[in-house]
């Protein structure tokens, strides 16, 4: 999962990439923590979709930009528009079952 650190490289990334998971957690955060490598083992299923993490902390605009009220989110786009979103407790089979179904179809 890339790592970015500031919004226009941020925009950028999600809109020049026709898959786009955005992963947004911070430092202090038990469950962000556990909850990302359980994302990026989902993500090995689909190399077509690429991946980008954001530190909330380094980045603190990226709450308001995409509304994000409680961490982890993960935040899916196409074509840099977002299809779906789950946030704070991520179920991995539901995660994995809303990017199969977008991906079998692009």
């Amino acid at each position: 999962m890339e790592q970015i650190t500031t919004m226009p490289v941020l925009q950028e990334k999600l809109n020049e990439n026709h898959l786009a998971l955005l992963y947004i957690s911070r430092p202090g955060c038990s469950v962000c923590h556990a909850v990302l490598p359980q994302v990026e083992n989902v993500l090995t299923n689909y190399p077509k979709v690429s991946s980008f993490h954001v530190n909330a902390d380094d980045i603190p605009q990226v709450a308001g930009e995409f509304s994000v009220f409680t961490i982890p989110a993960v935040l899916f786009f196409v074509d840099g528009k977002e299809m779906f979103r789950k946030a704070r407790f991520i179920p991995m089979e539901e995660l994995n079952n809303q990017i199969k179904k977008i991906t079998d179809f692009i």
